[in-house]
């Protein structure tokens, strides 16, 4: 189990090392890319994926170590997963993968990026939440947690790209739409 743990840290602290030079460097930013390759696209989603399945490895195999109630975790839980699996695949299908994988496809402003500029890293956090509290597991905890952090920064590294693409379009988008919720 430490080796999980290890892995889900590591790749969110390599995602989260990139984001921050992203934000302070972005004439060599890292994300969004320059120019979307497969090999970026691979590893941005092995990274994800690796936060994801490590948190949900973890919760597994320490399932309820915390002790926390059935009823708690069931009901609030559960629903947090559902939905945020809801949102994020809803935003995928609005933007599409291309443009979730950092691509330039267009500003979308439309369907759920109308309440929020940032809907599928709002639902990855209520996910990532929502499975802590499911599982309550203290070894999941320090891997959400990452994980929750390279989503909630993310947007940073983002923003002046989307700025220098849109323009103006993505100024007044900006002005009207909260970041996250």
């Amino acid at each position: 189990m430490t080796l999980v743990l290890v892995i889900g840290i590591g790749a969110a602290s390599l995602l989260l090392a990139g984001l921050i030079w992203s934000i302070r460097h972005p004439d060599l930013r890292l994300w969004p890319p320059k120019q979307s390759t497969f090999i970026q696209k691979l590893l941005v989603w092995a990274l994800t994926l690796l936060i994801f399945g490590s948190a949900l490895y973890l919760g597994i195999a320490e399932w309820n170590s915390l002790g926390w109630p059935v009823a708690l975790r069931w009901t609030v839980g559960l629903p947090m997963i559902i939905i945020g699996n809801m949102v994020v695949w809803m935003g995928v299908v609005q933007i599409g993968l291309a443009a979730t994988s950092g691509e330039a496809t267009g500003l979308r402003t439309q369907g759920l990026y109308r309440y929020s500029r940032n809907p599928q890293y709002v639902a990855d956090v209520l996910i990532l939440c929502g499975w802590l509290i499911l599982s309550a597991s203290a070894m999941a905890l320090p891997v959400a947690v990452f994980g929750i952090l390279v989503l909630v920064i993310a947007p940073l590294a983002e923003e002046p790209w989307l700025a220098e693409k849109y323009g103006q379009q993505y100024d007044v988008y900006r002005s009207s739409v909260p970041r996250y919720i």
